[in-house]
């Protein structure tokens, strides 16, 4: 791993592979030093779910307005591609960064996305100028879809969103993996530190996550675990791991062994 292993977005480059959200914190306070903890350079932020217009002091806005971190305005609470795409038109007229998350929900009691509305909001945003990073199902077909349209990176989910139930389907993601030209970023469902780890593993550019820190009882430690697990994970995958076998093989040579 070098220096110049950097997770590559379109026109940005960063060098944590963790991205973060800022809900479900407990305060402005507590959010600010779980940031600070991951790491991270790229965090996400509802777009419907803040007051775009409180600028003061101690308010959400005013912590991500000081340009620490590349803000990424996320869609989340949108149903129709109409919805998704007239939301961050209103992002970038108020100046935030034309980096995007694109989410457009199909049920309330799975979050699980809308892919044909995805399909529909991704084509127009990229026709706009947009560098667009679609949260999608882990579905091969999708995402190779998603890429065509011309999307920055693709953002299969583990799991639902909130649930901490981990990487449920490994070998759709390496598909995924397999046939994507852009960068393939794990997005919801990771629970805790192992579940990041195995992502990166996997061969997975980045992994974004909320819940698992925000609602973890230790949320900036938890944070901390999450950095230190992308990157294990990373190097991980970049080392290549010894192929399983299914019966032993001895660590120490057998010749010339003391008769």
């Amino acid at each position: 791993m070098t220096e110049d292993d950097a997770l590559v977005i379109g026109a940005h480059r960063f060098h944590s592979r963790l991205i973060v959200g800022t809900g479900k914190y407990k305060d402005v306070d507590e959010t600010r030093a779980a940031l600070d903890a991951s790491g991270a350079q790229l965090v996400t932020v509802a777009l419907r779910r803040i007051d775009l217009g409180d600028k003061a002091a101690g308010s959400l806005m005013s912590l991500l307005l000081t340009k620490r971190w590349t803000v990424l305005p996320n869609t989340a609470g949108c149903y129709t591609a109409e919805e998704a795409v007239r939301t961050l038109r209103l992002a970038r007229e108020l100046g935030i960064a034309d980096l995007v998350k694109l989410e457009v929900i199909g049920d309330p009691k799975t979050l699980y996305p809308d892919n044909e509305q995805t399909l529909i909001a991704a084509k127009e945003l990229i026709k706009e100028g947009f560098t667009v990073l679609p949260y999608c199902m882990d579905d091969p077909i999708v995402c190779r879809k998603l890429e065509d349209l011309g999307c920055a990176a693709v953002m299969p989910l583990a799991a639902p969103i909130g649930s901490g139930l981990g990487i449920r389907n490994p070998y759709n993601l390496r598909i995924i993996l397999e046939q994507a030209k852009v960068p393939v970023i794990v997005d919801a469902g990771v629970g805790t530190a192992s579940d990041a780890a195995v992502a990166m593993e996997l061969g997975c550019q980045g992994v974004l996550m909320n819940t698992a820190i925000a609602q973890a009882r230790d949320p900036v430690l938890m944070a901390t675990a999450m950095k230190e697990a992308v990157s294990a994970g990373r190097r991980a995958f970049l080392a290549g791991r010894m192929p399983k076998r299914l019966y032993a093989s001895a660590s120490s040579p057998e010749t010339g062994l003391i008769e």
